[in-house]
């Protein structure tokens, strides 16, 4: 079995630059009119698909991706700098500081820092 995450997107090219930026992967070469593939180049994490959709997202997403970090005030401003958008200030919950942010067309995701130091497992 392998996992890929599919994202909906409205505009393919733009969500392929802020993804690939924010998560250090590689846009698969060609020019689909539907899909981008995007690759972790060092083949550690799931594939990401961004799919082109005519429908703005509406409502809270089902599920997300949490940037799991050491610092993550610099990483809200490293993400902010590609064009995301502070949904939630950042906040500690369950030994944690976190903040809610959301992609260039609102997709949410979170930024995470463990307070004990590690990435986790």
């Amino acid at each position: 079995m392998r996992l890929v995450w599919v994202l909906d997107t409205n505009d393919l090219h733009a969500a392929a630059d802020f993804w690939c930026a924010a998560l250090g992967f590689e846009c698969e070469e060609g020019e689909h009119p539907v899909y981008r593939a995007l690759k972790d180049p060092n083949g550690r994490w799931p594939d990401l698909l961004l799919q082109k959709v005519p429908e703005p997202r509406s409502g809270k997403n089902r599920m997300h991706p949490d940037l799991v970090v050491h610092d993550v005030a610099a990483e809200i401003e490293r993400v902010r700098a590609l064009g995301a958008e502070v949904l939630r200030p950042t906040y500690e919950e369950d030994g944690h500081l976190l903040a809610v942010m959301a992609d260039p067309e609102g997709n949410e995701f979170c930024v995470v820092q463990r307070l004990d130091g590690t990435l986790g497992g």
